[in-house]
């Protein structure tokens, strides 16, 4: 039977697809004054903070109450920042330094940035605890491997983004850290021994109030089986609903990744998705066009129709996506979001305060700044190995950066590295970046010859997880003992290199750190 207008609209209601472009096109600006629910943005739709807040007036004025979403975590995964790299460190980063109201400090700060977009939720948290050091797709994302530590992070950050009006969303339930799947490409499988562990953080953003949970495209067998948590009810109503007695907005993971899409197809898994107890689906981050927002629409209509989703359940959802829409169209229109300083220092100077690597108090440089670089100087941590001095740097080093391929959260246009920076403070420092197609025996053999009589600095990223680069780190410190290694990545040792520096980042204000560490500033 043919699906009824009625029908299309609720459907429309819980879908928040990307576009393609920074305006709207026409296709999506129809669909939102018929009803579409909200969108979800994407590096391809931001070029700036006054065309960002244009889009989005462009967007409310089809539909007041749309919900604009996007990824902006800090550090690795930022979407507002994405030409200059995050200016604000990742989560674990602020999980090292472990200070509460400075996490709450930053995310407040986000907060303001977003609001003043006008962009109403935020992808974030990321409330996984990152106990699986080769976890492909998680790692820095996370506060740590704790799961106290990432859920007070977790509720800080939380309360520092709803400050400003922004809806937080925690991911990705029921926890993706003990994993070692990326879930754009497969299934991960949660064993039962970690999954309580893994629970906590989204337990206690839930008694925080946040307002959004995003689901992970997660098999949990203790839990379920067969089906992976977004398409579970067992999971979404049963566990997050039922038991942990989470009221807000449910909303998926990109529902073309193959963890789910694989199997379902892109509608298919929508239609189950809503079913299982999700409210909202975002798609569009590979599939960005209006023949994929109608086959999400359609399919999820037809699910009604054939029975396999109830019409209840449909209209609940749209209900919570409606009512999202609500809280932030009233918070943003009848309060006025705290605004970061001019020069973005910290809106609240007692999260800066800290201690140094050896436990004396922090002064000078390190308190000295926009609250982000003080933070990623704060998180720096500095393993001396050789008896002969190694720092400071006086004279231009060599730099040569090993780069892995990053999964498909980060996008690969985000600047990194420690080269940049120490080049602006030593002019004439070399900067080479390798991958790992290019890093062979003969190329780094050229790059001593050129180091010949100079400091020689290597960063890496996830050492540990690429064999790639510990065999190119092995080659180059059996010619340069005294190389000074800097780990961008997880740390999982820091026994390699006459100075080993661990950054616990790779944002741009991760490798301004380090390099202050190199030349003696910091």
């Amino acid at each position: 039977m043919p699906n009824s207008a009625n029908l299309l609209r609720l459907a429309d209601a819980v879908l928040m697809p990307g576009f393609e472009g920074t305006t709207p096109p026409d296709w999506l600006r129809r669909r939102l004054g018929e009803g579409l629910g909200g969108v979800v943005l994407f590096t391809r739709n931001l070029a700036g903070p006054e065309q960002v807040a244009a889009l989005t007036a462009a967007l409310r004025a089809e539909n007041p109450a749309v919900l604009v979403g996007v990824d902006e975590e800090s550090g690795e995964v930022t979407r507002l920042e994405v030409s200059t790299g995050s200016s604000r460190p990742g989560g674990y980063a602020l999980g090292v330094v472990d200070d509460v109201e400075l996490t709450e400090t930053l995310a407040r700060d986000l907060g303001a940035q977003l609001a003043a977009a006008g962009i109403t939720i935020d992808f974030a948290p990321s409330a996984d605890v990152n106990s699986n050091p080769d976890n492909p797709v998680i790692g820095l994302r996370s506060f740590g491997a704790d799961p106290a530590l990432v859920a007070r992070h977790a509720r800080a950050f939380v309360r520092g983004i709803q400050s400003a009006g922004v809806a937080a969303c925690a991911k990705h339930f029921p926890g993706h850290g003990d994993t070692s799947v990326d879930s754009h490409h497969g299934v991960p499988v949660v064993e039962a021994g970690g999954i309580e562990d893994a629970l906590r953080p989204f337990r206690e953003v839930i008694d925080e109030g946040v307002k959004a949970v995003m689901t992970g495209h997660l098999l949990v067998p203790s839990f379920d089986g067969v089906l992976p948590a977004t398409l579970s009810p067992k999971i979404l109503t049963g566990l997050l609903r039922e038991e942990l007695g989470f009221d807000g907005l449910i909303v998926t993971d990109g529902i073309e990744m193959a963890a789910v899409a694989g199997t379902y197809g892109i509608g298919g898994a929508a239609a189950r998705a809503i079913a299982a107890g999700a409210d909202a689906i975002c798609v569009g981050g590979e599939h960005a066009d209006e023949a994929t927002a109608v086959e999400v629409r359609d399919a999820v209509a037809a699910a009604v129709t054939s029975g396999v989703l109830p019409e209840e359940r449909l209209a609940d959802a749209a209900r919570r996506v409606r009512e999202l829409g609500a809280w932030t169209a009233s918070s943003g229109s009848a309060t006025t979001p705290p605004s970061p300083s001019p020069d973005g220092r910290a809106l609240d100077g007692r999260a800066l305060g800290g201690t140094a690597l050896d436990g004396t108090a922090l002064d000078g440089p390190a308190l000295d700044g926009p609250a982000g670089l003080v933070a990623a100087r704060r998180a720096v941590r500095v393993t001396r190995r050789s008896a002969e001095p190694v720092l400071p740097l006086t004279a231009a080093p060599v730099v040569i950066e090993l780069a892995p391929e990053m999964n498909l959260a980060i996008d690969r246009s985000t600047p990194w590295g420690v080269g940049e920076p120490l080049a602006r403070l030593l002019p004439g420092t070399s900067v080479t970046r390798l991958t790992a197609v290019l890093t062979t025996g003969p190329a780094l053999e050229e790059l001593l010859r050129g180091a010949a009589g100079r400091p020689l600095v290597v960063a890496v990223r996830d050492a540990h997880r690429h064999p790639w680069q510990t065999q190119a780190l092995r080659h180059l410190l059996s010619a340069r003992p005294d190389t000074v290694v800097v780990e961008m990545g997880l740390p999982l040792r820091a026994d390699v290199g006459a100075v080993h520096i661990a950054t616990y980042g790779s944002a741009p204000v991760c490798g301004q750190a380090a390099a202050e560490v190199i030349t003696g500033r910091l």
